[in-house]
């Protein structure tokens, strides 16, 4: 994982509607970029609608959720359409923002290894830099977790 401190690195990625999205088109705002295995998965998706519960309380402190995966954009906007996710769906297909904060990791399950995305939150503030890490979050929790920080600023 990336430390806390750092300066985030930069990215351009296609959006849902395969618009290119740059990390610093959002310099002077707080963002949230989590990083999630699969679309349409149980937990992924729980994970999705949970930040999609929330949203507006993230507009309400100017905070931008930006959920990246490997996943092409055409199943990222069907995964918006079908669970009318309000926030930004990024694909990495080619891993460039998933290996650059460091979330293509070896993973196991049922005994087999593969590489994998792991589950992980940032939390970037105005200027660029990492002000959260939160690995190996839980679905259901990773939105509130987010949350719960941001109201200590």
């Amino acid at each position: 994982m990336l430390a806390i401190g750092t300066k985030a690195p930069d990215f351009t990625l296609p959006d849902k509607d395969g618009n290119p999205v740059r990390l610093t088109d959002y310099l002077g705002k707080k963002v949230v970029l989590y990083f999630y295995p699969r679309d349409n998965t149980p937990g992924c998706t729980r994970q999705a609608c949970a930040f999609a519960e929330a949203y507006n309380r993230f507009r309400a402190q100017d905070v931008v959720v930006i959920g990246i995966s490997k996943d092409s954009t055409a199943s990222h906007q069907r995964f918006a359409a079908k669970f009318e996710l309000p926030f930004i769906l990024l694909s990495d297909s080619e891993l460039q923002a998933i290996q650059a904060y460091d979330v293509w990791q070896e993973k196991k399950l049922y005994g087999k290894v593969s590489m994998g995305v792991v589950r992980t939150s940032y939390l970037i503030d105005e200027e660029g830099i990492i002000r959260q890490v939160l690995p190996k979050v839980k679905p259901d929790t990773n939105a509130a977790e987010v949350l719960a920080y941001l109201d200590t600023l």
